[in-house]
């Protein structure tokens, strides 16, 4: 059965016990990790490990070996308590024996828990957990934590009342951050607030936070795509904190209006366009760049693409004194005054 995001939150809070497995997959490691992480803390408690409940097989194993899947899910611990098996980084040349685990799964066995990285439609493992009537399947995206999550993530830290201001910061913040560095964040702004009975304020999250904070670089030709022309110099200034300089600007530029163009420029229409897109994107992220190429149509999107095209040759070039940056900064700003323009 799927689990729709909404769902999973709750699920992954409230594991059912007497579910015969869970599949999470997705394409960010980090995401999906912390996920399984979660999960099976709520399912099996803290003392797990210690408790030899959990049985951990990477799932390249089961390939020369696929009967210790079966062996973990019927065997018989020493200690009382909820068990469970654990396949990570599982791929299709698991199948055999992931599926072979849960047509031999039976009220009592252990759970078994699967983590994978981004699965099509057509893959085995998913299919087989998406069609199974006791098992759930639950695909992870990139998209920004909700406020549940957020919450959830400062209970775990032992910070659960924040006021207004600095939840929309911390908010702020996670957006920014991949979930690893916020989890990281969280857990540092713990430390710092131990044995302090004042609220925490902004302050106290401007000193915990990264000095850097990942200006990711969607988020600039997300600004660039809705003609935020105002907001491109301070993104520009993040990134180049973190390093990144105009080539590598200027390529994700043209990889992210070359997707824009050919939805745009579907015979069937944008919609119909982004559903051929391979990779396949899905989430709020599919929503932004269906919104983004209805706005733009393919005529201002070819605009657009000449732009990048001679500002990609004018960096190249041997005789080119101008600051790179800075060239790469006006191109986007003359791109998003273009969507501007009827």
């Amino acid at each position: 059965m799927k689990l729709s995001p909404r769902e999973a939150d709750g699920y992954f809070a409230k594991p059912d016990a007497g579910k015969t497995g869970l599949l999470i997959y997705g394409a960010d490691a980090m995401r999906v990790a912390l996920k399984r992480q979660q999960v099976l803390a709520a399912l099996l408690g803290p003392t797990a490990d210690e408790e030899m409940r959990l049985t951990r097989i990477p799932g390249a194993d089961l390939r020369k070996d696929p009967a210790q899947i079966v062996d973990a899910i019927k065997a018989v611990g020493f200690f009382p308590g909820r068990r469970a098996a654990f396949i990570e980084d599982a791929t299709d040349t698991a199948a055999p024996a992931i599926l072979a685990a849960l047509q031999d799964w039976e009220p009592g066995d252990a759970q078994l828990i699967v983590t994978a990285g981004q699965l099509k439609a057509t893959s085995k493992i998913r299919k087989a957990f998406e069609a199974h009537p006791n098992a759930y399947a639950v695909g992870i995206y990139d998209d920004p934590p909700s406020r549940a999550e957020i919450e959830r993530t400062l209970a775990e830290a032992g910070m659960p009342s924040i006021p207004r201001d600095s939840m929309s910061a911390l908010t702020d913040l996670a957006n920014d951050l991949g979930p690893g560095d916020f989890t990281q964040t969280i857990e540092k702004l713990a430390l710092y607030k131990r044995g302090d009975t004042t609220e925490l304020s902004i302050e106290d999250i401007e000193a915990c936070a990264p000095q850097s904070t990942e200006a990711a670089l969607d988020d600039v030709l997300n600004v660039v795509a809705e003609a935020k022309a105002g907001e491109i110099g301070p993104l520009i200034r993040r990134l180049q904190a973190q390093g990144t300089n105009a080539v590598s600007l200027c390529i994700g530029a043209t990889r992210h209006f070359r997707i824009l163009y050919a939805c745009a420029s579907d015979p069937g229409g944008p919609a119909a366009g982004i559903g051929r897109l391979r990779p396949p994107v899905y989430g709020k992220r599919r929503d932004r760049i269906l919104r983004q190429a209805q706005a733009w149509g393919p005529h201002k999107l070819e605009t657009a693409l000449t732009v990048l095209t001679d500002t990609d040759l004018s960096l190249r070039s041997a005789g080119q004194t101008a600051p790179a940056m800075a060239l790469m900064e006006r191109a986007l700003i003359r791109m998003a005054m273009l969507a501007r323009s009827r």
